[in-house]
């Protein structure tokens, strides 16, 4: 049962009754993505909030010149979604893109509404993980300013080991805001030190 994945999640921050897992499981819906294809593309408006059940995705801005900036990254236990887009129904900044064929459980805006006020206790677990996110983003953005690219890399690898058999090396130079041939530097010198 995929929800149980979801259960065993929130119950690190919340408990919930019989009744309000039925509740729950009634308002999910699941979908299966391939490789390659987008939950989100930028531009357009992000309908779902996805808990990632199975699978790897990148979360990422294309500029004019046509540059790709990753922001994030979401596998298994993660949430993605461009979340600006999705809470005020906006045009997408951002595009989510699966990098492993991928499984997820999706709320709708409205649905996430619906159950906020259906169970008091799953809106405070979304306010804790925003409130995380939102710390984890303010230390990312200090280290960019403030660490050599080294450092910003170790710091990666210690926190998201997981992620660099799963990604491309471009796009973790990409998220550390480096090149490619600067990260494989980078890698080198760790290695034979």
């Amino acid at each position: 049962m995929k929800e149980q994945l979801l259960f065993d999640y929130l119950s690190t921050f919340i408990t919930l009754t019989t009744e309000e897992k039925d509740i729950l499981v009634s308002k999910l819906t699941y979908r299966s993505y391939l490789k390659g294809q987008y939950l989100v593309q930028q531009g357009d408006i992000c309908l779902y909030d996805s808990f990632v059940v199975k699978g790897c995705l990148r979360t990422f801005h294309v500029d004019p010149e046509g540059h790709e900036h990753i922001v994030r990254f979401a596998i298994e236990n993660w949430w993605t979604a461009d979340m600006g887009s999705f809470i005020n129904r906006t045009p997408a900044d951002y595009n989510v893109q699966c990098l492993e064929p991928t499984e997820v459980l999706q709320f709708s805006y409205d649905t996430l509404q619906e159950l906020f006020a259906l169970i008091p206790s799953f809106e405070r677990f979304f306010r804790i993980i925003v409130q995380n996110a939102f710390v984890a983003s303010e230390k990312r953005i200090v280290r960019n300013f403030s660490l050599p690219a080294k450092e910003r890399y170790l710091i990666f690898s210690d926190l998201y080991p997981q992620l660099e058999q799963r990604v491309p090396q471009y796009m973790i130079a990409s998220y550390l805001g480096i090149t490619k041939q600067y990260l494989s530097e980078i890698r080198n010198q760790l290695a034979n030190r």
